[in-house]
């Protein structure tokens, strides 16, 4: 069993930045795939970034590319996301997920979630 506990969301301006951190305990694998998934209102979650236990190859999805970083600290079990120029369309809440097996940019990859993270970013 894995627990992830994410933290650092809150209200910022656009063009603002923040980072996310995910805390991870419990049975952890070096195989493990880290990702950060983002949920709008009334809107699927959506993949945003991952990130290899071991190997550190980063995955992102277009819409954050350039702006967002993912990165993960070994001997902390913690996974982050920095977030810069951040714009409106950026608000959701934020999970941070652990996945096994599978593409790190699909949902059903990952087996443990986090209770999520809200993030805000007004005009």
């Amino acid at each position: 069993q894995v627990q992830l506990v994410e933290s650092g969301g809150g209200l910022v301006q656009a063009g603002g930045s923040l980072r996310l951190s995910c805390a991870a305990s419990g049975r952890i694998f070096s195989n493990y795939v880290m990702g950060w998934f983002r949920q709008a209102p009334g809107e699927e979650r959506d993949f945003v970034a991952a990130v290899g236990w071991i190997s550190g190859s980063t995955y992102y999805a277009d819409s954050v590319k350039g702006r967002f970083t993912i990165s993960r600290d070994k001997a902390k079990n913690t996974v982050y996301l920095q977030m810069n120029s951040l714009k409106p369309e950026d608000t959701a809440i934020y999970y941070c997920a652990a996945a096994l097996s599978g593409s790190a940019w699909r949902r059903s990859s990952y087996s443990y979630w986090g209770q999520g993270t809200q993030v805000t970013v007004s005009v």
